[in-house]
């Protein structure tokens, strides 16, 4: 049990808000899920509406519902891999998978088919929902991820990455055309605090992100780029690039409410990692095509632009 007595400050917030920004791990929405519950009393009556604003010296509970434990199954569902030792694993993700199993979605994950095709042999660093997960990429975002085998390996891996020496390149299809062929964005991103469910461009509360970008092709409306990682913020690229008004083409967060192109999921690919095998020492590099969809936009739009 949470409570809170209302300040000044707080007087006229929204309870939604209120408890989401008062209350650790929790977003706007489950915030109004657990007011919609009968979870959150002020003054010690259940609240019905997540509009209520609140005035001063009010009493604000709010009663947390106890996490039950994700079961985590092994499916049969076929992989796409790229490389794959007695250590590691390198998957080529499609558009529209999620990473590892959370609350509403636990089930056809990558972690789901891992554990399909790997039995036991994954690291258990993250635990038994994200079992050989080092690091992630969107569910509507395509492309290559490392899986550790062992906890020696995600150690290694997961080190090389805090230390920027893992290269990690997409590409991805923008809005409008991008003026320098080449360059950097260097701008902190934190939780946005007009969305909590978002990431934005901010110096409160926020991390360091390095985002570097080359064009590869300029279009009619559109840019066709390739992007490294310096560092691994959630959502940087996507932010990063709408943050200098070129959007990822399909991206229904930060993107454009009206797509011309046809489009499953948001036009991004993680096409190549680079590191440092854990084990044998040696420099691995892995590539994966684009998509076939993606693929085909791109055709499409270079022979528009040929004439």
């Amino acid at each position: 049990m949470c409570k809170f007595l209302v300040t000044a400050e707080n007087v006229g917030v929204r309870i939604d808000k209120f408890v989401s920004e008062s209350v650790p791990d929790v977003t706007r929405s489950y915030a109004q899920k657990l007011i919609d519950d009968g979870n959150v009393t002020v003054a010690g009556v259940f609240l019905l509406k997540s509009n209520y604003k609140l005035r001063l010296d009010d009493e604000v509970s709010v009663e947390l519902p106890e996490l039950r434990e994700l079961e985590v199954v092994a499916e049969a569902i076929p992989l796409d891999i790229v490389y794959e030792d007695a250590d590691l694993l390198v998957v080529n993700k499609p558009v529209g998978m999620v990473v590892h199993p959370a609350a509403g979605n636990e089930s056809g994950t990558l972690v789901n088919a891992l554990l399909h095709h790997c039995g036991e042999s994954l690291s258990g660093i993250n635990g038994v929902a994200r079992p050989g997960i080092v690091h992630r990429i969107d569910k509507d975002t395509s492309g290559l991820l490392l899986v550790a085998k062992t906890d020696a390996a995600h150690q290694s891996l997961a080190a090389q990455i805090k230390e920027r020496s893992v290269v990690r390149e997409y590409l991805a299809l923008l809005h409008g055309n991008l003026k320098l062929d080449s360059g950097t964005v260097d701008k902190p991103i934190g939780r946005s605090e007009k969305d909590r469910k978002k990431m934005a461009v901010t110096l409160k509360n926020s991390r360091s992100a390095v985002t570097h970008f080359e064009v590869l092709a300029r279009f009619e409306g559109y840019t066709f780029a390739r992007c490294r990682l310096e560092t691994g913020r959630t959502h940087q690229i996507r932010v990063h690039l709408a943050s200098l008004g070129h959007p990822v083409v399909g991206d229904k967060v930060y993107g454009r409410l009206k797509e011309k192109l046809r489009v499953d999921g948001q036009l991004l690919h993680a096409a190549r990692v680079e590191f440092e095998h854990p084990v044998l020492g040696e420099w691995m590099e892995f590539e994966a095509e684009l998509p076939l969809g993606f693929g085909k936009i791109v055709e499409k739009l270079n022979n528009a632009a040929d004439g």
